[in-house]
């Protein structure tokens, strides 16, 4: 059986991530964190132990390996043949991971390195411009969205549960202003492609979003 190209776009809140990365591990796939490799490149930055400079990061992008590896239930990052899966994770590197992926060339770099890994088939990647930009020829294109104030109270219970004092009102400003942002920049907005199937997740629990996935995928 072919081993397939999936991408899943959709704006914030919607649960991507939570569901690709399930759905990847039900069909034995690989989840692409792209998320990940702007970490990895992050990380591999602080290595040298310099100032943080665009031009720093720049230098250290240029010739960056940065793979991606499912196994025991987790997937696994590698910078430069070395396994970085935990240290990517750090304050240090989330602190400087922003500036990293707001370089056009960074940008460039991943995206060729995104497809090339899914060259060879099986893999699930997510995003906002996933199926239109990134894997324009993927097998199945998924735009995955829910109402904002689904959304909202997804992300507001999340942040609860982190211990975070959140408003519920506040958050759902903030992801609309989100959407506005997401749709209308000028590189790779935030669109669903002509061939994307929708899934409005509005009142489904992940299982369900999970299923139907895999439904499509089957």
């Amino acid at each position: 059986m072919k081993k397939l190209v999936v991408a899943i776009d959709g704006p914030a809140g919607a649960g991507k991530s939570t569901v690709a990365k399930r759905a990847a591990q039900a069909l034995g796939y690989t989840y692409i964190d792209t998320g990940a490799m702007y970490r990895a490149v992050a990380w591999k930055t602080l290595r040298r132990h310099a100032p943080v400079t665009d031009a720093l990061i720049l230098d250290v992008v240029r010739d960056i390996d940065v793979r991606l590896s499912y196994h025991d239930g987790v997937t696994h990052v590698f910078v430069d043949g070395e396994e970085a899966t935990d240290e990517i994770r750090t304050p240090e590197v989330s602190h400087i991971v922003s500036q990293v992926a707001a370089l056009g060339p960074v940008r460039e770099k991943m995206v060729d390195l995104q497809r090339a890994m899914a060259k060879e088939g099986g893999v699930l990647m997510d995003g906002r411009d996933i199926a239109t930009h990134v894997l324009p020829n993927a097998d199945v294109k998924i735009f995955l969205t829910a109402s904002i104030e689904e959304r909202a109270k997804r992300r507001y219970l999340e942040l609860k549960d982190k211990g975070m004092d959140v408003d519920l009102a506040g958050i759902q400003v903030d992801i609309a202003a989100r959407d506005k942002a997401d749709s209308e920049r000028t590189i790779s907005p935030l669109v669903r492609a002509e061939d994307a199937v929708l899934l409005d997740t509005t009142g489904l629990s992940i299982d369900e979003v999970v299923e139907r996935i895999l439904g499509l995928c089957r």
